[in-house]
């Protein structure tokens, strides 16, 4: 039978700036491990700390632009586009135009605080 998800959660941002996360599928609103599904809404000039990830976070960007910065350079991601960040890859999130960003994040297994291994 079919789960209905009434509302998401808001959970914690990490970053410079007040960032809001609803989640809607994952470790705190469905108490599910095996995926998470957020909607994020960050502001201009949002950037948050490095990460290296145990888990893919597959992205997909609603409105604005998402800059993504990894090893090998950096990206940005556009209203109608998506990147995938594998696990074990180090990336950087942030918004830096006027309007910030308006994104989904999709992350298998489920973000956790404890696989994410934030740069310090």
């Amino acid at each position: 039978m079919p789960t209905l998800i009434p509302a998401p959660t808001r959970v914690a941002a990490a970053g410079n700036k007040p960032k809001l996360i609803d989640e809607y599928v994952g470790r705190v609103n469905s108490k599910t491990s095996e995926l998470s599904v957020a909607h994020m809404r960050s502001p201009s000039g949002w950037v948050e700390p490095g990460q290296t990830p145990e888990f893919r976070e597959i992205t997909v960007v609603i409105k604005g632009r998402l800059h993504v910065e990894h090893k090998g350079g950096a990206l940005d991601v556009k209203a109608g586009q998506a990147v995938v960040c594998e696990p074990g890859e180090w990336v950087r999130y942030s918004t830096p135009d006027a309007e910030g960003a308006e994104y989904i994040a999709i992350c298998l297994p489920a973000f956790s605080m404890d696989t994410v291994h934030r740069d310090p």
